[in-house]
């Protein structure tokens, strides 16, 4: 008779041990942090790592740099073609200096000098034809240069007019429509090598770092890993004898060995489907051993500095008597 009394003895132990507040039930996990994780824009060579893992780092601070390889000469081409553009349209933009002015008016002046030569030439070699002391040939030898000495004169002529009418709108707009070019694929190339510099997305701490210093990890590899800060979260299994009980919103009671008195949490997820077996394929006996995954929110400020990985026991808060 020993035995089953020492045996009746040992489940009622168990089963006080599971009764503690609501309905006699408690539920299990861990303390959970966000996780995020940066990976390698490159494969490129890790060439410095200002933090080490436990470290606490703030949003925006450099975690990890990679070798920029071939990006740098890309950089220094795309600076130099924006460089280029944005003269070419300061040239459109200021018009023709004064000298090329002059110029121009000079050598229009030369052309109608040239061409008035070239009608005298020819009204003399006319001239001499009619007296019959000249060819034919001659003659129009004397009037193919007149026509070149006039044609000229209009090229000298339109080339000053166009410096003195100044840049076409249309050509200035095309030089800005270049220069806009070169900045966006100056930018986009300044993007992609930002992204070569690990930078923190937010506050929180270096959980870990899986590649050393001169290491080329693969693209898209995670190079850093960090527990987010902020608000800690609970995640436990709820049994399907209490899925019910718990819903997006209720308030629970989230005790953690070492500290005094439980912590206020707020359900924040739970999952819809059963681990394991699907509870349409489970006899009402079997339905009892379902759990449902379930993130709990911890707003106390003592569970601010937990650190992850805890055990945690959440259960819910006593009901309120009834109104007689």
């Amino acid at each position: 008779m020993k035995q089953p009394i020492a045996f009746l003895s040992l489940f009622a132990l168990l089963a006080g041990g599971c009764s503690d507040g609501r309905n006699g039930h408690e539920v299990h996990g861990t303390l959970e942090r966000d996780r995020v994780e940066l990976v390698a824009e490159s494969n490129e060579r890790i060439i410095e790592i200002p933090v080490r893992e436990g470290d606490r780092v703030v949003g925006g601070a450099e975690l990890l740099r990679q070798e920029t390889g071939t990006m740098q000469p890309r950089l220094d081409q795309a600076r130099a073609s924006l460089a280029e553009a944005e003269r070419h349209l300061a040239d459109l933009v200021k018009g023709p200096r004064e000298r090329e002015i002059e110029e121009a008016r000079a050598a229009l002046a030369g052309a109608e000098s040239s061409l008035e030569t070239e009608r005298r030439e020819f009204a003399r070699a006319q001239s001499l034809v009619d007296r019959k002391l000249l060819s034919a040939s001659n003659l129009d030898q004397s009037r193919a240069r007149r026509d070149s000495a006039q044609a000229a004169r209009d090229q000298a002529r339109a080339r000053l007019g166009l410096l003195l009418e100044g840049t076409r709108l249309e050509q200035v707009r095309q030089a800005e429509s270049a220069v806009e070019r070169a900045r966006a694929a100056l930018a986009e190339l300044e993007t992609s090598a930002a992204r070569y510099v690990v930078i923190a997305p937010r506050a929180g701490w270096i959980e870990a770092l899986p590649y050393k210093l001169g290491e080329r990890p693969p693209t898209g590899s995670p190079v850093v890993v960090m527990l987010a800060e902020g608000t800690p979260y609970a995640r436990v299994h709820v049994p399907e004898t209490l899925r019910v009980q718990f819903s997006a919103g209720s308030k629970v009671n989230v005790s953690v060995d070492g500290v005094e008195g439980p912590l206020e949490g707020t359900v924040r997820f739970i999952s819809a489907e059963a681990s394991f077996t699907p509870y349409y394929a489970l006899t009402q006996k079997d339905r009892t051993r379902l759990s449902y995954l379930c993130e709990i929110a911890l707003e106390d400020p003592r569970a601010a500095d937990l650190p992850v990985g805890v055990p945690v026991q959440v259960t819910l808060p006593p009901s309120k008597p009834e109104a007689p």
